[in-house]
This record gives C-alpha cells, structure tokens and sequence, in this order.
C-alpha cells in the first residue's frame, strides 16, 4: 500500500469518528434531524470503506487464483470513476500478471529451444520415474526404439524382455550394452543413465546410443588386419615350396625317375596343393586390398539395367524387378554396387534353385522424410539357420561346400565404404531377404 492510499485511509477513518462523534452530540442536544443525517453519513462511509476492501480483496483473489493455475491472461481496465489507490491497485495487478507473461514465453522459448536441441543429436534419450512412466522421448528415440512413442518402460519387451529391468536396475555411471531387435534387425544399444530430482520427483535420463556400426566397422578393421597377417606369413611360405616342388619334380624327370613313381606324385601332388592354397589365400586378400570407391552420378534404372540382362526373368529361377524411382540419383561406386547386387542375386538363384517354383525378386523403394533408398533382394528358399544368420557376414564363413565365405563380407565391406548397410533376416521354410540402404544426401 503507498503513502497516499495510507493517507486516504486515515483521514476516512477519521472523518466515520468525528462524524459519529457529532452525531452524539446532537443526539445529547436532542437535534434528532442532525443525529439521523450523521447516521445516515456513518453507514455511507462504512460502506464505501467496505466496498473498497472487498473490491481490493476480489481483485487481488482473483490474480491469486490466476497464478495458482497458470493463468496470466488476466487484466483489468481503468476508468475515471476509479480513485486513485483503486487505479494504483489496477495498475500493479496488470504490471505484475504482465511480467509473469514475459517470464511464461521465456520459459517456453527456453524448452522450445532445448527440445529443438536434443531432437537433432542421433542419441535416443527419454525421461522415465521410478514407477516406470516415461515422461518424455526425443525424435531419435521415437524412430530408433518402437517406432512411435510409448508411456511405459514396460513397452520395450517388444524390442528385448531383459531391457526395462536393465534400464532401471542400471547405475549411473555405468555403461551396459543391449541387444535389441526391431523389424528383424539385430541393433547394439550401449545404455548410461543420470538421475537427478524435480519438484520433489526422482527422474531418470536414459541415454541410447546405437554402436552397431561402430561395432562393425571395427569388426571389419580387425578383419582386414587379420587377413593381411595371414595372407603374408602364409604367402612367405607357400612361395619357396611351389618353387622348390616344381625343380625337384624337373630334376626327377631328368634324371630319368617315373612319373607312376610314389615319389615324383607325391612332390606333384605337394605342388599342386600348394598352389591351389596360394590361390585360396589370393582370393581372401581382396578383403583388405578394396579400394575406396570413386562416387559418381548413377540413376536407379541404369544401375539395375546391366544386372537385369545378367538375372534375366527367363530360366529355371524367376527373376522379378518390381523399381520404383528408376530416375532417382545415387551417389555410389558403380562397379562395387554392381559386384553386390551380384553376389546377392546368385545367393538367391542358388538358395531357391531346389524349390519346385524357384523365385527370386528384386525391389526397390525411397523414403523421402529419411532420405534413404532401400534395395531388397528376397527368394523362396529353405530360408537360413538362426545361429547362422548372424555369421553369415564374417570373414571365411560359409554353409557351401564350395563356398570361399567372403562375396557377403565383401558385399558388407562396400556399403559401410558407402556410408550405407546390409541386413538379412531369415524364415525356415519360407526364404530369406536381403536389404540394402543407402542415405542419400
């Protein structure tokens, strides 16, 4: 309250106790017109001093109440039938309820921001409490996890039964890798958390990182590294004796020993052996010998164009090409992608070909809000083994008899080359699919 509406209130209440004194005298001189006139100005001040506190009193309820709910659209108009302390009173409400506007669109400014933030970085984070709400996802933890957004911790069994109990029973501080399967595709998930207290509420903040390509590709690296070892240790040995078999089976012939003799065959067939190794390792050091590929301009239809002549639809198998998009524009190494999809469709031909009614079909497809091209090689075969879908991209490993086990570890090789990825998923009985991306930029 000011000075003045102090001021005001004193020389009211002053003015109700002389007029109620004034109005004893009369009534002491028994001039009854003046009492009831001293009354009648009694119960006027009385009343406006009354309306004035309950006017004050509704007004400062109401921003009260405003503020408790989160409403700070009040306002209140001045007018010139208003005293001075009530258009002072007005005026401090409005100013007050003003400045919790500015501060509310700050504050919404400030989570607008930060939500903006967090809804750009490739990490999936979410905000759960202790019962297992989730209270809040960013945009990579929608699209990475199920796919939309979900209330309850408990809705992730769909991705790994284990993974709500890890995510609570995990410690701050520790980093626990999950493996989890969305759309048949395996991902590696290493999971932190941070609690921390809001309003009196423990909270947990979830962090989400998908290292399955950093796995790979370290994979891949230790791989390559291997194979170098390997092919030069080798290749140092197997070198001097193909040379040294060869001469001793020249000098046996010169000296006149049979070629039916168990001697001269066994070096013949030690020479033999021994090249058909070095060839054998010839073969595997293509894995650490790619080259990097040279990206150029490659429409969908001219990419595919070559392979459709190489995988006709005529034959025993049945090759079907359902291409969406034929113009749109891939930035990749032509000759790689074609050795790929090559490999994938002789898989296939080759899985399917004992089926009564061998299939195999190529399809395409853009998603334009990802910027991703999806290339799928699927067939009608027996379909492939669980325990074996997962090694089927490691080096040297293969269900062939006559299978060298590295076309799909160089098919894999080529598109992280390509910033890219290759997945397979299986079903006994029913065939097996092979799916390309590639993020276009």
């Amino acid at each position: 309250m000011s000075g003045r509406q102090t001021i005001w209130g004193v020389l009211l209440m002053l003015l109700l106790g002389g007029v109620s004194i004034a109005g004893y005298v009369f009534y002491e001189h028994q001039l009854y017109f003046c009492v009831f006139f001293s009354i009648v100005l009694a119960v006027c001040l009385i009343g406006y001093l009354a309306y004035s506190r309950t006017l004050a009193v509704r007004r400062l309820l109401r921003m009260v109440e405003s503020i408790r709910y989160g409403d700070f659209s009040l306002s209140y108009s001045t007018n010139n039938r208003q005293s001075r302390e009530e258009q002072q009173l007005v005026d401090d409400i409005n100013a007050v309820m003003a400045r919790l506007r500015v501060q509310l669109s700050e504050r919404e400014e400030r989570y607008k921001y930060f939500e903006t933030l967090l809804d750009t970085v490739d990490t999936c984070m979410l905000i759960a409490d202790k019962e297992g709400n989730v209270l809040w996802m960013n945009r990579a933890g929608v699209q990475e996890l199920c796919g939309h957004a979900i209330h309850r911790l408990e809705e992730l069994k769909t991705l790994n039964a284990d993974f709500p109990e890890v995510l609570q029973s995990l410690q701050p501080g520790e980093v626990k890798v999950v493996r989890i399967y969305r759309e048949e595709l395996m991902q590696n998930m290493a999971v932190t958390v941070t609690d921390y207290s809001n309003n009196r509420t423990d909270l947990r903040l979830v962090n989400l990182k998908n290292i399955r390509s950093v796995l790979e590709e370290n994979e891949m690296e230790a791989w390559q590294k291997l194979v170098r070892v390997l092919t030069h240790e080798i290749m140092n040995s197997i070198t001097p004796i193909i040379s040294l078999s060869d001469t001793l089976c020249e000098r046996a012939l010169l000296q006149g020993m049979e070629e039916e003799s168990t001697m001269f065959q066994g070096m013949k067939t030690i020479h033999r052996r021994s090249k058909g190794l070095l060839n054998f390792v010839e073969n595997y050091r293509k894995l650490s010998r790619l080259s990097s590929p040279i990206l150029a301009p490659v429409s969908v239809g001219d990419w595919l164009g070559d392979i459709k002549k190489l995988f006709p639809s005529s034959g025993h198998v049945r090759y079907t090409y359902k291409v969406e998009n034929e113009n749109l524009m891939l930035m990749v190494d032509r000759s790689q992608m074609e050795q790929v999809l090559i490999n994938l469709l002789k898989n296939a031909g080759e899985a399917c070909a004992e089926q009564a009614h061998p299939e195999v079909v190529v399809e395409t497809a853009y998603q334009p809000e990802k910027h991703i091209f999806q290339l799928t090689v699927k067939d009608n075969g027996c379909g492939i083994l669980p325990e074996v879908l997962d090694k089927i991209f490691i080096p040297f490993f293969t269900t062939k008899h006559a299978g060298s086990g590295i076309g799909l570890s160089l098919c894999k090789q080529i598109m992280t080359l390509h910033g890219g990825s290759i997945r397979a998923s299986s079903e006994i009985g029913k065939g097996s699919c092979f799916t390309l991306k590639l993020w276009i930029k």
